[in-house]
């Protein structure tokens, strides 16, 4: 079988992967805990549901504009302007099928084949991966030292006349990291003395801890949305927890979005008007619910710090945001059990049945990503078999499940 090798050389996504392998282990009556999955466990916001049940029992389903629903796109247009202080138009924005669409849409929208596209790790993971499925070539720049902040120094020598593109993601996926506003400034004033894209995720930019603010990169230009080289991506899913209802959206010129929607008009038509009207009654519907769950996570990140200060070995940096830590677990690649990230994280989820991601995924070697998006028990008893497994200095016998277990490797 002759298959194309753009395709051939797109690595599976682990997270999907692994959400994959827990549900398999469920089934089969395995007591696993997913720490590795990136959704809340809230219930989607009750005037969300309203929605999208009034849509679907009017029974008028059918094809919808490609760029999407008019009054999705005026909820979003006031979502802009209260969030990011812009003033723009139903035309600068595209509705696509989650936030992931939405970055394939502009990077195929933005870069020929062979343009590079820069990458600050750590990095979600799809990034590279699309940036290659499109012809393009991701440039990572990773920090020297030892932080999860990339040095502007070092951004600057990753500049080529072939970059078309910077991708910033803050609140970071999946260190939690927020950049500082002087970061920001510096990073937005580059892309536009030299003509770079900025595309700025903040698919987490309101889910962020102790009185900390994600800046928006907006707020360091003085040009409007038709001239400033900041693209904005945001969605639904996070923030509101609607991961199964697929709908981001991209603020851009209105050139953009004509050239986006002609691309999505010839690779998915439109986004479901059933899930789109979910998302306006999300955003037009009491916003409590996205407090809520700020404070939920909050709290889930104090007991995932307060739980990993156990460990002996294990440096973490203090989420500011997300639902995401990304543990340095260098100090545990030794000996009979594990090598690497990906090595430690199969020896984990074989061993004790919980669920990371490998640090290597993200361009941070070394590490894992825990997810404290779920609950309180999950973190507590998922951070205490990891230290059973690993930490000489813990227990040698748990109990998983109904079963007891003796540690006899260390």
């Amino acid at each position: 079988m002759s298959l194309s090798q753009v395709a051939l050389s797109i690595a599976e996504s682990p997270t999907l992967r692994l959400n994959e392998e827990a549900r398999l282990l469920r089934e089969r009556g395995e007591p696993v805990i997913h720490l590795g999955i990136g959704e809340p466990k809230n219930k989607a916001p009750i005037s969300a549901i309203l929605s999208s049940a009034a849509k679907l029992s009017s029974g008028d389903v059918k094809y919808v504009p490609t760029d999407g629903l008019p009054s999705l796109k005026k909820a979003i247009v006031r979502y802009t302007e209260d969030q990011y202080n812009r003033i723009v138009e139903p035309r600068n924005i595209i509705v696509s099928e989650g936030a992931k669409q939405s970055l394939f849409n502009i990077l195929f929208t933005l870069c020929n084949p062979q343009d590079e596209v820069i990458v600050l790790a750590p990095y979600w993971v799809s990034y590279p991966e699309i940036i290659k499925m499109i012809g393009a070539i991701p440039v990572i720049v990773t920090p020297e030292n030892g932080r999860f902040l990339p040095g502007f120094y070092e951004i600057e020598q990753a500049i080529s006349s072939y970059t078309k593109a910077i991708i910033l993601n803050s609140p970071n996926n999946p260190s939690g990291v927020i950049y500082p506003e002087d970061f920001l400034s510096r990073i937005v004033d580059l892309c536009e003395k030299k003509d770079i894209y900025l595309i700025c995720d903040d698919i987490y930019h309101k889910l962020v801890f102790d009185g900390n603010i994600a800046s928006p990169a907006y707020q360091f230009s003085n040009k409007d949305v038709e001239n400033t080289k900041i693209i904005v991506v945001n969605g639904v899913a996070k923030l509101y927890g609607m991961t199964g209802f697929r709908i981001g959206w991209v603020v851009a010129s209105k050139k953009m979005v004509e050239v986006m929607t002609n691309v999505q008009s010839q690779t998915t038509t439109c986004v479901s008007p059933v899930m789109q009207s979910a998302a306006e009654g999300a955003l037009t519907g009491m916003q409590s619910i996205v407090e809520s769950l700020r404070l939920t996570m909050q709290n889930n990140r104090d007991v995932l710090m307060q739980e990993l200060s156990a460990f002996s070995d294990v440096r973490v940096t203090k989420p500011e945001g997300t639902f995401y830590a990304l543990p340095d677990f260098r100090a545990y690649l030794r000996g009979s059990v594990a090598k690497n990230s990906i090595e430690l994280s199969n020896f984990l989820l074989k061993k004790t049945m919980v669920v990371t991601v490998p640090g290597k995924e993200f361009g941070m070697e070394g590490h894992l990503r825990i997810s404290f998006a779920g609950t309180v028990k999950n973190i507590t008893e998922g951070i205490e078999r990891m230290k059973w497994a690993l930490d000489p200095n813990a227990p040698s016998e748990i109990y998983i499940g109904d079963r007891k277990l003796v540690r006899d490797w260390l």
